[in-house]
């Protein structure tokens, strides 16, 4: 089996592979994207960190490879969609640098505290100016924790241990849970208004980008210090520059921006502003790691077909991988939409299976889904193998059910997801040549085909409404690929699920929400 390493990769993770029998490899890591396209199909396994760009053109040339292995979380760099088509396994490492990142928001929040950049560049030019460097202490400081995942959780571990008080808001997590964590769960709203110190752990979603907004920072109190060593995009650095200038927030800490590298912004050239070029994952210790963890997991795959932290396939055996790859492709997109149509934290799922489906073990299935209801909000951090732990971190009960006798299909799954403001359910099934098809969203029956960029919209059952949708959305320029309509005749409502060319941004569904008759206008993702 031949493996190429393409990106600089840890001694650590090459010896892996270079010390294992049947494995042979190459090290190549000045590669141009045409010169990889050229030598791509000669190998069964592709090593990379984040400057190899694995694209649909690369991939379909790449004949022999079996698997992507990523050295680290981000998979932005990797055409997934592309590679599951062509039975590519996409695996990362989400582990092995979570300890660093922690480190690094904590080694930021004191170096802004204390001025130390800035007192280190001062001394250097021969100034000793004791008195312009004042800081303050952290003791008995509020620390707001936006995102209390895995580093977050650790981040407000260390500052506990500092003796920092902690508060948080995650809207996916429930409330006892943060509180088992000696956190204090607050809104977003309270954790700008009280906080001393703000710091972003959450991945780069739709909801996130351009979270701490001018708005936001509005709310913030004078003379708090944010710190962002999360995602660039979370952070609105032309309304932080403002918020730095005018002395509303005394301080900015930031190792990632909204396109790296950053250039010359205008953040550079204030003396409250420090920054570092995205080092949160860069220590020898979590480089290691994660290079000999990928290189195990490619090894296991390529050698014994273990799969561990795929993000594009669950695990599940060669033999039966054929026949229920599609139901958990079906499984994940519901989970998917279930996540997407949930307005608080999720208290418990149920999954129900009927049909000739229970012949089989369904845990992957169930894995699948779990994923699909993770990702939207954690991104690349969840894959088929640690989604059932960060389900159970969260505090998210799964419940996992048969039923032999199927309701009118020959495989059905039906899945409930509860939160604390009510229950939705979605209906899903596979025809003929590995069809996936919605059938069911709450009281409404329909045959949805769940892929792409959607609407979802309930409306009243009034003459005139489909028109008026459509109308806004030609003004748009976008054009409508697919639609369905459910109706439940005895309230007069419709559920209308469309396809779009696009993703339909914030102002026409701010439009769409103000038409008559309409109740709810969803932006669904799958």
């Amino acid at each position: 089996m031949k493996v190429l390493v393409s990106d600089p990769l840890s001694e650590a993770g090459v010896k892996t592979l270079q010390e294992t029998p049947d494995i042979e490899v190459d090290v190549n890591t000045d590669l141009t994207p045409e010169e990889l396209k050229g030598i791509i199909g000669q190998y069964h396994a592709l090593v990379i960190r984040s400057a190899t760009k694995a694209t649909a053109e690369i991939i379909d040339a790449a004949h022999n490879l079996k698997v992507i292995g990523r050295a680290g979380i981000g998979l932005d760099n990797v055409d997934i969609p592309a590679a599951s088509k062509k039975g590519i396994v996409v695996m990362n490492t989400p582990e092995g640098n979570t300890i660093t990142a922690a480190e690094h928001t904590i080694a930021m929040i004191m170096a802004l505290t204390r001025n130390i950049p800035q007192a280190t560049t001062s001394l250097k030019e021969g100034k000793w100016e004791k008195k312009k460097f004042h800081g303050q202490e952290i003791f008995n400081k509020t620390l707001g924790v936006i995102g209390v995942g895995r580093i977050g959780r650790l981040v407000a571990e260390r500052a506990k241990g500092m003796e920092m008080k902690v508060i948080t808001y995650d809207p996916y997590i429930k409330p006892d849970i943060i509180e088992r964590m000696d956190i204090e769960p607050v809104s977003f709203d309270e954790l700008l208004q009280r906080s001393d110190y703000i710091t972003i752990h959450t991945p780069s979603t739709e909801e996130t980008i351009n979270m701490i907004n001018k708005e936001a920072i509005a709310k913030m109190k004078s003379g708090a210090m944010l710190i962002n060593c999360a995602r660039g995009g979370i952070v609105n650095e032309d309304d932080l520059f403002e918020a730095l200038k005018s002395g509303h927030l005394s301080g900015a800490a930031l190792d990632v921006f909204s396109k790296e590298p950053p250039g010359k912004i205008k953040l550079m050239s204030l003396p409250n502003f420090i920054c570092t070029p995205h080092l949160g994952a860069s220590t020898k210790e979590a480089q290691d790691k994660v290079a000999k963890d990928v290189a195990e997991q490619i090894v296991a795959y390529l050698l014994y077909g273990s799969v561990k932290n795929a993000v594009n396939v669950p695990s599940i055996s060669p033999e039966l991988l054929s026949t229920l790859r599609p139901y958990a492709t079906l499984a994940e997109k519901m989970g998917s939409l279930q996540i997407q149509l949930a307005d608080n934290a999720i208290l418990e799922v149920q999954i129900n299976y009927s049909g000739k489906v229970t012949n089989y073990d369904v845990t992957p299935l169930t894995t699948a889904m779990l994923k699909g209801l993770l990702t939207p909000i954690l991104k690349d951090q969840v894959n088929f193998v640690n989604a059932p732990v960060i389900a159970a971190e969260r505090g998210i009960k799964v419940v996992e059910s048969k039923t032999k006798a199927p309701e009118d299909f020959s495989s059905l799954i039906k899945l409930t997801v509860k939160t604390q403001k009510g229950k939705n359910i979605i209906s899903g099934t596979i025809f003929g040549n590995n069809l996936l098809r919605i059938l069911r969203i709450n009281n409404f029956y329909l045959e949805a085909i769940p892929e792409g960029h959607n609407l979802l919209i309930n409306n009243l059952d009034k003459p005139g409404v489909i028109g008026r949708i459509t109308s806004t959305l030609g003004r748009y320029e976008v054009n409508i690929s697919r639609m369905q309509v459910g109706e439940e005749k005895a309230k007069k409502q419709n559920v209308i699920f469309l396809a779009t060319n696009v993703s339909v941004n914030d102002e026409i569904l701010k439009e769409l929400r103000g038409l008559e008759d309409i109740s709810l206008v969803r932006r669904i993702e799958l």
